[in-house]
């Protein structure tokens, strides 16, 4: 028997993550990236933020948990943005499209509900097939210690990335 196919073979569930998963989605965050994630520039910019649940959103295979995706408003300067990340998805699932299917999910909901930007720190190969590219070097920094080339944008309407800049910050204000 060859290796397991694709997400539709997996009859896998997108949903809103809700009060009831963050148990769950914290273990599988755990797991995952370990006590490092603490240290991470992209963790310290959600610290003390509160991801969006209404655009954060879980992947199921029945009852399992199997991936999470949170977004957290920030701002680029004087823009307001998303951050888009951490997306987690459990070992055995992984490069089945799962996560694919939850930034897709999230991006969309995001753009349905007038945000025009989300930004992540991610492999440009990977996320550049889902309408990521690269932030040009030095046009927008990270508070905090990033590899520019993993620094990408995703415009949601068209030309929203035009003339931004700055410095990434939470987005008090929301």
């Amino acid at each position: 028997m060859g290796q397991l196919g694709h997400m539709s073979e997996l009859n896998v569930t997108i949903l809103p993550e809700t009060a009831d998963d963050a148990e769950a989605v914290e273990r599988l965050h755990e797991r995952t990236f370990g006590p490092g994630r603490f240290a991470r520039t992209a963790f310290r910019i959600r610290e003390g933020r509160a991801h969006l649940p209404e655009l954060s959103f879980t992947a199921r295979i029945g009852t399992l948990l199997v991936g999470s995706l949170w977004m957290t408003p920030i701002c680029i300067g004087e823009t307001p943005a998303l951050l888009l990340g951490p997306v987690t998805v459990e070992p055995p699932f992984r490069e089945r499209g799962v996560g694919s299917a939850l930034i897709k999910r999230a991006l969309k909901d995001a753009g349905d509900k007038g945000y025009r930007l989300a930004v992540l720190v991610g492999d440009e190969p990977f996320y550049g097939k889902l309408g990521f590219k690269r932030i040009p070097k030095g046009q927008v920094k990270m508070p905090g210690p990033v590899d520019p080339a993993r620094l990408l944008v995703a415009e949601l309407a068209p030309g929203a990335f035009e003339g931004v800049k700055g410095l990434i910050r939470p987005d008090w204000e929301v």
